[in-house]
């Protein structure tokens, strides 16, 4: 019998709500969900490795990615590239295992294009006043940056109606459960489990 190919499913919402966070505690508690490494220009923050939180690339070596259609997607996100390596989200699936891919909203709206079928969570922070707390205390940013995510922000909040799903991250133990439930839903529907209804017919 074909194999059931894997879910797609994509996290984002704004800067500082928190994604890696919460697809760090989904990964120690879900080891059936790959997670996609991204790749990026910014520099690595304290505690980052290169190829397990992202692919660290020269502004250069990511241009010549992009020439060579090697991404999912990519978008420019205050002054660095951040992108999505194609081939192994492409391996994953068609093994028939579960991808998580933890991106920027304009990262999801291309994905959405090329993988309408796939399952979009937005991140939601409890309130603003939250998000810049969250921000300002990864001590990575200026003032002026900081100001900018936030603007920024405010623009993403107003796009979670393009999303399937809304979480939010109010407590990472919670916001994980609830994604676990939309995993375990998503695989349960009618349009996804059809083939294999078909294939166990035809066997009979």
């Amino acid at each position: 019998m074909k194999k059931e190919k894997g879910l797609l499913i994509v996290l984002s919402g704004p800067a500082g709500v928190g994604k890696g966070t919460v697809c760090g505690a989904l990964r120690t508690k879900d080891t059936d969900i790959s997670y996609s490494v991204s790749a990026t220009t910014r520099a690595p923050r304290t505690g980052e490795v290169d190829g397990v939180n992202y692919f660290f690339k020269k502004k250069e070596e990511f241009e010549e990615m992009i020439e060579k259609d090697e991404f999912l997607e990519w978008a420019k996100y205050v002054d660095n590239y951040y992108g999505t390596p194609l081939e192994n989200v492409k391996k994953t699936l068609n093994e028939g295992q579960d991808i998580i891919l933890e991106i920027e909203v304009q990262g999801a709206r291309k994905v959405k294009e090329r993988y309408p079928e796939g399952v979009f969570i937005f991140l939601m922070p409890p309130s603003l006043a939250e998000l810049r707390k969250r921000i300002e205390g990864r001590g990575t940013e200026n003032a002026e940056l900081i100001n900018k995510r936030m603007t920024v922000a405010r623009e993403e909040l107003d796009m979670m109606k393009n999303y399937d799903y809304v979480v939010e991250n109010d407590e990472v133990e919670k916001a994980v459960e609830r994604i676990q439930a939309i995993v375990t839903a998503e695989h349960c529907k009618q349009e996804r489990l059809i083939e294999k209804y078909k294939q166990l017919v035809e066997v009979e």
